[in-house]
């Protein structure tokens, strides 16, 4: 990519986006430069790629020119590109945070001063000039500190538009104003009108910039996902050419070329088997942790790893067209799609910021025809104090504290949440995706049933079954192995090992032969295993995998092997159902498999055999019926599902990529930690509308007091004190009310 130059396509980090209705904004400004042919904004990931022969001088002038900041990505890997992406969020940070500091450090001294120690009025010479200076340093900190505030509110103006920056903008500028008009002309003003306000102007700006810098930092490992499925790809392949073997950048693998792979390797490239026989660890698409037998014809998939044996395919699917690269390109599209939680407080503004300006204008009006002399000053000091009253201080700080706060308990209970609007979108869930390996079962297969026959001793044969099946990688032969060890058989060296492909394993031992797999092995020995038949179709349709032992020519035991349901899952399950969720459980398993564990625990709605592809398009296709969907799963090939879904849960014990596809992680790797995040959601909702009405409460009741409608009555003007004291204690009121959230407690299990 070029930063100077024309190109093709040209992606730039933006700054300054904080909310979903800043996409549609920027991608009309890109669209509206000559040659543009497309734009496209990942508002998860802050960036924008657009397609078409421009100067990338020219976009950025374009993104500028609205209030956003744009830069160019100038690393020509992705991997680069995102770690590049990450150094931009952390600096925005650091910038919000030094804005944070600069006008807080100003504001607290000064409102501590007005409350406890002196007097902000204006009344002697020696004040107005210490005021003065301090009204220059308030200046100096508003442009330093707010900048980007007055900058959104500016072209929210030319947009015929307002929003929070029009509030903020509105607040700390006319409270400034209003200060210096005091000092410059006090006589000018009422005496008890004539008091200062530059601690409102710094308080204002500190608290937002404080929320917007939670709000960043929150958001700030949404690529991670992106990153970890890159890390899954083959840097290099090892291509066959002429007999010899040469290894090579990934990137050059062309279709049809040989390719080989050795026992540990990762596949490189999608392909089809032409030689040899091996077993491939697939769970990055299945979820499933069972091994996959590999023979000629079968076929490989990029970023699968080979188990066992050595194998030789053909090139089918190349760079962006492997399955791992579609799974990238969904868990992309997922993020870039996922439904926006518009923010209420700016929704707010856009009704509240014209009614105030048009309060403000007719109390102003009244002043000057109605009230009493030098009724131009009282008209002043009515529209001045009817904006600092109106201040959005604690309407920009409504929000982000409950969220703050209910992330951080939901982290006591080890649910860790990616960001506010994930809190927000799981109070509304109908309908939950559970996948099964992992989620709903423990994932890790194990021993659960040893059935001997023909007169066998379970004390003799188990160690000769952990004895034969010490030489394999399969799941199912750890599990076996894992058993052993725990009841302290003694394990043996054996001879003559055979892994024969789909069927089972054969080996010598002290002369004798020794079989363990399926029954298609024991047909094919010639071993009569007739008296098991009927128990291990029981053991299979109850979520188990039935396994034969002979000993020379003896059948001698039938081993059962399973994925264990979690202890929790069934009471879990049902706190979710009791919530009124509906509960769908996906699963790559086969379908008897599916129906018992589905049955076990209490689900009616389940789908198995299912791809990544299937999920994702499940999810689509319920949401398409105005479902809210979350999505639970613990695997790789649950990550697109994980994004695409309007909440995606992931089981802490699980990959990384799944975990950082998703908005919510549940470290105890118990589906009860999911109901407490539902529950968690629920009660900081509850909590942000508790706080968006006390943010208006002092603002509602006294507006009209501001603006004098009890003057005529009482003859009372509110003073710009108590104004500035009601911004005060609307934000109080919020962060008190946000913190009653550290008292809540998930329901018991």
């Amino acid at each position: 990519m070029s930063r100077n130059n024309s190109n093709i396509s040209q992606s730039f980090i933006i700054e300054g986006a904080s909310c979903a209705s800043c996409v549609g904004k920027i991608e009309k400004a890109l669209n509206g430069v000559s040659g543009v042919e497309q734009v496209e904004m990942n508002f998860a990931q802050r960036t924008v790629s657009v397609d078409g022969n421009v100067k990338s001088q020219t976009l950025i002038k374009a993104v500028e020119d609205i209030g956003y900041g744009a830069k160019p990505m100038n690393s020509e890997s992705e991997q680069d590109a995102l770690d590049e992406k990450a150094e931009a969020d952390t600096a925005h940070y650091k910038v919000l945070m030094r804005n944070m500091y600069m006008a807080l450090g100003l504001g607290v001294p000064l409102m501590l001063y007005g409350l406890f120690i002196g007097d902000m009025s204006v009344n002697t010479p020696e004040q107005r000039i210490v005021w003065s200076i301090i009204g220059l340093v308030t200046l100096a900190v508003m442009i330093g500190s707010g900048k980007h505030f007055y900058t959104g509110a500016w072209q929210s103006f030319k947009n015929h538009s307002a929003n929070m920056d029009t509030l903020i903008a509105l607040g700390t500028g006319t409270a400034w104003a209003y200060s210096m008009l005091v000092l410059i002309a006090p006589d000018m003003l009422p005496e008890v009108a004539r008091h200062v306000y530059f601690e409102a102007s710094a308080m204002i700006i500190g608290l937002i910039n404080l929320g917007l810098a939670f709000e960043v930092k929150a958001r700030g490992r949404t690529s991670e996902a992106i990153k970890r499925l890159i890390g899954l790809q083959a840097k290099t392949a090892r291509v066959v050419k002429d007999g010899q073997e040469q290894d090579i950048d990934v990137e050059l693998v062309q279709l049809g070329n040989h390719v080989r792979v050795r026992p540990g390797e990762k596949i490189p490239v999608d392909g089809k088997v032409i030689d040899g026989k091996s077993s491939i660890d697939e769970s990055m698409l299945t979820g499933e942790p069972m091994p996959v037998s590999k023979d000629i014809d079968d076929k490989v998939v990029a970023g699968s790893i080979n188990k066992t044996g050595s194998l030789l395919f053909e090139a089918t699917h190349v760079g962006k067209d492997t399955t791992l690269s579609h799974i990238i390109n969904m868990v992309k599209r997922a993020q870039n799609s996922k439904p926006s939680i518009g923010r209420l407080a700016d929704v707010i503004s856009g009704y509240f910021v014209p009614i105030v300006m048009i309060l403000a204008v007719i109390a102003g009006l009244a002043w000057l025809n109605f009230g009493p002399q030098p009724s131009i000053a009282y008209a002043i000091a009515a529209v001045t104090t009817v904006l600092i009253i109106a201040c959005p201080c604690a309407l920009g700080l409504a929000t982000p504290m409950s969220v703050m706060v209910g992330i951080g308990k939901a982290a006591e209970a080890g649910i860790l949440i990616r960001n506010g609007e994930a809190l927000q979108t799981a109070s509304k869930i109908t309908t939950m995706i559970l996948d099964k390996t992992g989620t709903i079962t423990q994932g890790q297969p194990e021993v659960t049933d040893v059935v001997m026959f023909n007169q066998q001793n379970q004390q003799q044969i188990m160690p000769l079954i952990a004895s034969l099946e010490n030489g394999s990688e399969h799941p199912l032969a750890e599990a076996i192995v894992a058993y052993a060890k725990e009841q302290s058989y003694q394990i043996e060296q054996v001879s003559d090992f055979d892994a024969i492909t789909g069927k089972g394993v054969t080996a010598m031992l002290n002369g004798e032969r020794l079989l363990f797999g399926n029954q298609a092995l024991m047909t094919q020995f010639d071993i009569d295993v007739a008296p098991a038949v009927d128990k291990a179709q029981t053991l299979a349709s109850d979520a188990k995998t039935p396994m034969y032992f002979a000993k020379g020519n003896t059948f001698c035991a039938l081993v059962a092997v399973a994925d264990p349901i979690k202890s929790d899952s069934i009471d879990a399950i049902k706190r979710l159902q009791d919530k009124g969720i509906h509960l769908v459980m996906l699963t790559g398993d086969n379908e008897a498999t599916a129906k018992a564990v589905a049955k076990r625990v209490g689900i009616d709605d389940y789908i198995a055999q299912v791809m990544p592809q299937d999920k994702v398009n499940e999810v689509i296709k319920r949401q398409e019926n105005g479902e809210v969907v979350g999505m639970t799963g613990d695997g790789i090939n649950d990550a697109p599902a994980l994004a695409q879904a309007d909440v995606g849960f992931a089981i802490g014990t699980g990959t990384d990529v799944a975990i950082e596809s998703a908005d919510v992680t549940l470290m105890r790797g118990s589906l009860h930690g999911l109901a407490d995040a539902l529950a968690v959601s629920q009660a900081t909702i509850t909590n942000i509308k508790q706080n968006l009405v006390g943010a208006f409460v002092y603002n509602i009741a006294g507006i009209p007091i501001a603006a004098g409608v009890l003057f005529p009555f009482f003859g009372i003007l509110l003073n710009p004190i108590v104004a500035g004291a009601a911004m005060a204690m609307s934000s109080l009121t919020v962060v008190s009310n946000a913190n009653r959230l550290r008292f809540f407690k998930p329901q018991d299990h």
